[in-house]
């Protein structure tokens, strides 16, 4: 099961259209990777401090479904999807909660790559603890929540 944050559209994320500009979702991917890390007890400006790493997105994907409007409360769906070395992949899902709470709306689904880096950009191993996790959160989806 992946892990689900939850944000409300902002009318400054809009466009012209009254609908939230595209860039915005790769916005809210970023959320859902940053709470899918504090639902495991890891904090990302914690890998930074402690470790001096980074996770550089390499590749992002994005497919849209529905457009997202101001206003809106909108869930983010987030999980590792593979974890290889020093690379990793988050999945994503983007949803409108609507007012029955039980059938979310598909807006957008996608995907992140990312590269461990030193400062330098130099590639280095994910630290131990974040290794252990996310594959438990791999191996069992309800681990973490």
């Amino acid at each position: 099961m992946p892990v689900t944050s939850h944000v409300r559209v902002r009318y400054a994320e809009t466009d012209q259209m009254g609908v939230v500009y595209y860039a915005n979702y790769l916005v809210w991917f970023e959320i859902g990777r940053v709470e899918l890390l504090r639902s495991l007890g890891l904090a990302y400006s914690q890998m930074e401090k402690d470790h001096k790493l980074i996770l550089p997105v390499v590749e992002a994907n994005c497919r849209y479904r529905a457009p997202a409007r101001y206003d809106d409360e909108i869930l983010i769906e987030t999980k590792p999807e593979m974890l290889r070395g020093s690379v990793l992949k988050f999945a994503y899902r983007i949803l409108r909660k609507n007012a029955d709470d039980k059938h979310p709306h598909l807006l957008a689904e996608g995907e992140t790559t990312h590269v461990v880096c030193d400062e330098h950009m130099k590639k280095q191993a994910l630290p131990h603890e974040y290794v252990v996790a996310l594959k438990k959160l791999m191996d069992h989806p309800t681990a973490g929540r």
